[in-house]
């Protein structure tokens, strides 16, 4: 099973970071696939992510055994040999489980969103609770998944109220609404064009009762900016939890429930399409 957000890649893809429900986070050699070091934890990690920069790093953690969820800070070290499992800050607070927490702009804040629906936005420095989004206008279930444009400037969330939302990063002002008919695991947004990508699908709990075309697996394609979906791409049979753009804007992995990572490229008549 691929989860979701529990990998994140340095800048320049020379090192990764992985969390896992055995209680770590590790940080990896991409090119040799040795480990370089271990983050201990006393609960199931459920994200990652780096800052910009790549001197710091977001974790958050599950709730288990009387501990609530929690938001940690790392810093990276340039040398693994000065790595320290120590968190520079961590933060505690929202009620449920923390799906995802990711940098704001300028690493100054931490944005976070799970199983109370609310989109929060951290002081990355201190900690103080900075905005929460507004209860009309947000999710009215679990929110799953946060992805980031490339310059920080406005957050994608995902949620299992069968929506996607386009937020301001700074303001926490909503922009756009993308309704589906699935729930909806994972988001990301391309890097090259005003396009957004939404995966997800039946519940993981009837898969096994329903074949693929009726359980919705597809990736969805949605303009940004004008909402209407523009495409899919089939080939899991099921739910997909995590969605990525290459860099370059030229291909998007996909991961599910099905135990696959599907490497998808465009052609050109995908740089072609016009609404």
């Amino acid at each position: 099973m691929i989860l979701m957000d529990r990998f994140c890649c340095l800048g320049d893809s020379t090192r990764l970071i992985t969390g896992s429900a055995d209680q770590t986070a590790k940080l990896w050699d991409v090119r040799t696939g040795t480990p370089l070091f271990t983050f201990n934890f006393d609960s199931p990690t459920r994200s990652v992510d780096f800052a910009v920069g790549d001197k710091l790093a977001v974790i958050t953690t599950d709730p288990f055994m009387g501990l609530p969820s929690a938001i940690h800070i790392k810093r990276i070290a340039r040398d693994p040999e000065d790595q320290s499992g120590e968190s520079v800050l961590t933060l505690k607070g929202p009620q449920g489980r923390i799906n995802r927490a990711v940098w704001g702009p300028l690493n100054m804040t931490i944005i976070s969103g799970g199983e109370d629906s609310v989109i929060r936005v951290w002081d990355a420095e201190t900690g103080k609770l900075l905005k929460e989004s507004d209860k009309d206008e947000g999710h009215k279930k679990t929110i799953t998944s946060l992805a980031k444009a490339a310059d920080s400037s406005h957050l994608l969330s995902g949620s299992l109220d069968k929506s996607a939302k386009l937020w301001d990063s700074r303001t926490l002002k909503l922009v756009k609404t993308y309704v589906t008919e699935r729930p909806v695991n994972a988001v990301a947004m391309s890097p090259l064009l005003d396009h957004i990508v939404l995966g997800g699908g039946q519940d993981a709990s009837s898969v096994t009762t329903t074949d693929h075309r009726a359980g919705k697996f597809e990736a969805k394609f949605y303009d940004k900016i004008l909402t209407e979906e523009i495409g899919g791409v089939k080939g899991h049979f099921g739910p997909i939890n995590a969605l990525a753009f290459n860099p370059d804007g030229r291909s998007f992995s996909s991961g599910g429930e099905d135990g696959y990572v599907r490497l998808h490229h465009f052609d050109q008549d995908y740089f072609n399409i016009k609404i």
